[in-house]
């Protein structure tokens, strides 16, 4: 088997298919051996050499892939450095074996996915050679198509690749030179390519080369010049030829689709016309427009499955971009055909294809209601100055293009009413059993549906009130007399209900919605059956939860249904307790001010109500549920100005959980076993999180209850901490996975969450500096430097980069203290390898980040030693290969340079002098490592600036060491040119010299301009060889800023509209905050 490692021996190709049988077939040592053999010989410098053997004499199909992997590694990483007849012999050798492989019917289907591998190939080399070394490559695949039927069939397949190479994936595989050289070169010889595929088109008759020819014109239709298009007969060809054939139909309107939304100047309008029209006339011919989709997709083939998708995307493309010239037709027919097509294809049960009519119908609605906000206000005179939309009288006798589409939005709305999915805040769901129960996992495609959904329910809303408002009211009495009962219909029209709140006017809903809750209401008084109960209980608790607007303008109303919400909280149906707590939170947010304040008819304010029966309100709800009753209290106590009410809250507030914390504290102080007793730490944790949850809520109003707790809290704290260590000590590390000592150290998590929180949320910063830190850092820091690394809490370290956050310089004197007690022990831990102690790991370096950025003159008072320590761990966070610590590190790097750029010289000096070039070099090395792609931006930021930083002439000591260096006139930019060459020759040797020398120029030309410096970085990486496959992630910091910005502009655009956004992600009113 190792034999066909010496390649000094004859190649003895047999012995090669052996051992690739034996690494597929075999079993145990032998396949591990024939594995490890294998790799080896891939791996060998010289086995491309062996490609052309083993090509020709090998009788086993794996081994050629294997050969052929061989082959693709050295065009994509070392092509260049071979001699120009060692190209142009690999070149020829793949070109015979392709004509060899497709000159037959028979070949060319055995030898299908071999063929393709051999296409792809020559697709690397077209990359590489096409156009200037190989300037012929157009007009041979076309001559050698015209020859043999086969052999034209697999060049359409060629053409394809090298079309998808150029035009869909370039811009993460080549250059931007090389890419706009290729895709002009592509377009220059066009011509040619194009007459074999018309030629084809118009006169064969083999199934399979039409089929091929077709997809390869499918892929140059974005991208070829329009006259190729429009100006010759190839619509015709596609519509007469091939649209109403079944074998082709589905490529052909994928074609359609193509041309359709190609968005072009108007002279073509009258092309685009006639196309629309023949494809409509060719469907009316093959389906009735009457047709039930819906059935006819759940009885059909894949293939008239994928007609009818692709029906879609034909309709739904063309619309979206040329809807407005077919409005303007005189002959409105077609138009409103393909929307009631549209319209039946909506009512498939295939979510993919639902969502790509939603997409677009969601734009036609949204264009529809932009009309009637442009028009002026003279044209309107009784329009809502809410924007709210204006009743459908007031613009009936104005020219609209919504009153063509009357009858199909009347119909879309009980299509979007009828799939309407599930939002996130339902938690009661029908599982696949027909059972009611509580979800645990969210869907995330359902949570997007559910968005894009409620978006266009809500310019359907908007469109015509009075229709919406009919449609639901009708389905609404219908499930109250039972003639259309279900779950399945109750939940999809109370969540479209849900969805459009604020899309009606304030009087249309208030009595929309008192009679819909009205008649929910009545409806759960009616049914029988938990389950029957539960289902109508969740769709009242979304629904009010969605109309805070209405519940603020009518307090009986909202009194009403809080206190309905106390009634579910002792539902014990699952799912019921935890919606009545997420809605109640969510009213309590919207509404706070209405509970403090004293309501017209009530004795005192609601607030008082809800904490004198706390106990009565929870007692049969979970701790975490307790947990979200408290923080929703917390929020209306919150929204108290008075200090001295909202004192007498709190302290109201929070006397049940007050109670059970004085208790069990009282039976520790007299015996410290008390704290063994698993009941009570489990209480003690509980009580600690409800702090935390009010905590968050309340603010920093919650002083006065940390003030009554304080002492005893680092008490206990002290206590707990003790009791694991010595537990640890007597029991050794298998102690810290004891549910007792679990349950302990939840204590001590929440102490470290609520004094974070509290400090957070204070505005008394000096007073905790002054009173709370002292004997807190005394509690937390010693406990975790003396504790056994598994019981170190890694909350320590992230609540101690939050308070220094929070407090800033105020505490950089503590600094150093809280550094020795916490920086190398923590270090130990995490720089064995790149995993162990994950929360660990986040939190040191979040501390770091903390303390560079809020105290960074702390870090410059450190010993040598400590300092070089913490650069050290800087460098070792960014070499992480898990993206956010890799991006946390860089940023603390940049971050660093800048704070020691604005020190004193001496002191920036200094640093440059020792850590300046190592970050260089460290950061080039994750620059070009595979496995740091993410971190592409932020490594383009660090180099930029310490580039930029001797460029500009602010390192104002030498880089060198003068002693060392012959050039007395030696400066730091060209020491650091040298040193950067040196380095990059010295890791990719095969790299030419000039390659090396422009990309070192380039970064100190360009490092003035982030675009270009950035761009500049990127050329040279997709150059590198191991950057050959896929480098997305380089593309990474556009994708993510392009995301955030489309996400900025909806939500701008959305809050334009009422109703568009979510109650619950509205900007916080005034009275809310």
């Amino acid at each position: 088997m190792e034999s066909i490692l010496d390649f000094t021996q004859e190649f003895d190709v047999d012995k090669l298919d052996a051992t690739v049988r034996t690494f597929y077939t075999g079993v145990g040592e032998e396949q591990k051996k024939a594995q490890t053999v294998l790799t080896q010989f891939q791996n060998h410098p010289d086995a491309w050499l062996k490609v052309d053997a083993i090509l020709d004499k090998s009788k086993f199909t794996h081994t050629k892939f294997i050969a052929l992997q061989i082959l693709e590694k050295l065009i994509q990483q070392k092509w260049k450095i071979l001699p120009p007849e060692q190209q142009a012999g690999i070149r020829s050798f793949i070109v015979n074996i392709i004509v060899a492989t497709s000159d037959n019917e028979q070949s060319l289907r055995k030898e299908k996915t071999y063929l393709n591998k051999l296409n792809l190939i020559l697709v690397q080399i077209l990359k590489q050679e096409w156009p200037h070394n190989w300037p012929q490559f157009i007009p041979e695949i076309v001559s050698t198509g015209r020859s043999n039927v086969t052999i034209c069939e697999n060049n359409m397949a060629i053409l394809k690749l090298l079309s998808e190479e150029i035009f869909d994936y370039s811009a993460e595989q080549m250059t931007q030179l090389k890419t706009k050289n290729l895709k002009t070169q592509m377009c220059h010889e066009f011509s040619k390519i194009f007459e074999l595929c018309n030629e084809v088109l118009e006169k064969a008759h083999q199934p399979s080369l039409i089929k091929a020819t077709l997809e390869t014109l499918l892929k140059f239709l974005n991208w070829i010049p329009l006259g190729y298009i429009f100006e010759t007969n190839i619509i015709e060809n596609l519509r007469n030829r091939f649209m109403e054939s079944a074998e082709y139909r589905n490529v052909t309107l994928k074609c359609l689709s193509e041309i359709g939304a190609l968005n072009v100047s108007h002279e073509y309008d009258d092309k685009f016309i006639a196309l629309f029209n023949m494809v409509v006339a060719a469907l009316e011919s093959m389906v009735p427009v009457s047709a039930d989709f819906a059935t006819i997709y759940k009885n059909s083939s894949n293939e008239e499955q994928e007609f009818i998708q692709n029906l879609a995307l034909f309709f739904t493309g063309f619309l979206s971009t040329h809807l407005k010239i077919m409005e303007s037709q005189q002959n409105s027919q077609p138009l409103l055909k393909a929307h009631y097509y549209l319209l039946r294809i909506s009512q498939v049960e295939e979510r993919e294809v639902f969502k790509v009519c939603l997409e677009y119908w969601t734009k036609l609605v949204a264009e529809l209601y932009e009309e009637i906000q442009n028009l002026p206000v003279l044209e309107m005179p009784l329009l809502s100055i809410t924007g709210v939309s204006s009743p459908p009288s007031t613009l009936a006798n104005i020219p609209l293009r919504k009153h063509m589409y009357s009858d199909i939005l009347t119909n879309l709305r009980v299509i979007m009413i009828d799939r309407m999915v599930k939002p996130e805040e339902v938690l009661v769901v029908e599982n696949d059993e027909g059972e009611i129960v509580r979800e645990f996992m969210k869907d995330c495609d359902t949570i997007t549906l559910y968005k894009s959904m409620r978006e266009c329910l809500v310019y359907l809303t908007h469109l015509d009130v009075q229709d919406s408002e009919i449609i639901m009211s009708n389905k609404l009495t219908k499930q109250i007399d039972g003639s259309e009962w279900s779950w399945n219909n109750l939940n999809k029209l109370c969540w479209a209900i849900g969805s459009i709140s604020g899309a009606m006017n304030e009087d249309t809903e208030k009595r929309f919605l008192v009679t819909v809750i009205k008649e929910l209401l009545s409806l759960c008084e009616q049914k029988r059956g938990k389950d029957n109960k539960a289902v109508v209980a969740s769709n009242i608790m979304y629904i009010v939860g969605q109309y805070p607007r209405f519940l603020k303008a009518h307090w009986k109303f909202l009194k009403t249904v809080v206190n309905k919400l106390f009634e579910f909280m002792h539902e014990t149906h699952e799912g019921v307790q935890d919606m009545a707590c997420d809605t109640f939170i969510k009213i309590a947010q919207k509404c706070r001010r209405q509970f403090i304040s004293q309501q017209q008819g009530e004795t005192t304010p609601f607030i008082d109500e809800i904490i004198s029966g706390i106990e009565t309100i929870t007692k049969d709800l979970s701790p975490q549920q307790v947990q979200t009753f408290y923080e929703a209290v917390g929020y209306m106590i919150s929204a108290q100005t008075n200090k001295t009410i909202q004192e007498r809250l709190v302290m109201n507030y929070m006397e049940l959980p007050n109670q059970g914390w004085d208790r069990i504290l009282e039976d520790i102080s007299k015996d410290i076993n008390a704290l063994y007793v698993a009941e009570n730490t489990k209480i003690l944790g509980h009580v600690l999180r409800t702090n935390v949850a009010a905590c968050s809520a309340v603010g920093s109003g919650f002083s006065v209850q940390i003030a009554r707790i304080y002492v005893t809290l680092l008490e206990l704290y002290k206590a707990v901490s003790q009791i694991i260590s010595d537990t640890v000590a007597n029991e050794g590390l298998i102690a810290t996975k004891t549910p007792r000592v679990r349950n302990l150290r939840v204590i001590k998590k929440e102490t470290l969450k609520l004094m974070e929180v509290y400090i957070t949320k204070s505005e008394e910063t000096s007073q905790i500096i002054t009173h709370l830190m002292p004997p807190l850092l005394s509690a937390v820091l010693i406990d975790y430097n003396n504790n056994v690394e598994q019981a170190r809490d890694a909350e320590v370290l992230s609540s101690m980069a939050t308070i220094i956050a929070k407090l800033g310089p105020g505490i950089t004197n503590e600094v150093p203290a809280i550094l020795n007690a916490v920086f190398e022990c923590t270090l130990n831990m995490i720089n064995k390898d790149f995993s162990e102690y994950p929360e660990h790991r986040v939190g040191f370096f979040k501390l770091l980040r903390a303390i560079n950025q809020h105290c960074f003159p702390a870090l410059l008072t450190l010993p040598s030693a400590q300092f070089k320590l913490i650069m050290d761990s800087i460098v070792w966070a960014f070499k992480h290969t898990m993206r956010d610590i890799a991006d946390t590190g860089l940023n603390i790097c940049l971050e660093l340079i800048n704070n020691i750029s604005m020190q004193d010289p001496a002191t920036a000096n200094m640093f440059y002098q020792q850590y300046f070039l190592t970050l260089v070099a460290d950061v080039l090395f994750v620059l070009a490592d595979t496995d740091h792609k993410s971190g592409f931006k932020m490594q383009c930021s660090v180099l930029q600036r310490m580039f930029n930083l001797v460029e500009t002439g602010a390192v104002q000591s030498p880089l060198f060491n003068p002693a060392e260096v012959q050039d007395p006139n030696m400066t730091n930019q060209r020491f650091l040119r040298e040193y950067v060459m040196n380095i990059l020759h010295n890791a990719f040797p095969h790299l030419q010299s000039i390659q090396v020398q422009s990309f070192v120029m380039g970064l100190f030309e360009l490092n003035q301009d982030n675009t270009k410096f950035k761009l500049h970085l990127r050329d040279f990486l997709i150059q590198l060889k191991e950057f050959a496959g896929d480098n997305a992630d380089l593309y990474l910091e556009e994708r993510e800023a392009e995301a955030e910005q489309r996400k900025r502009t909806e939500m701008e655009n959305a809050l334009k509209i009422p109703g568009l956004v979510k109650p619950a992600d509205l900007p916080p009113m005034e009275d809310e905050e």
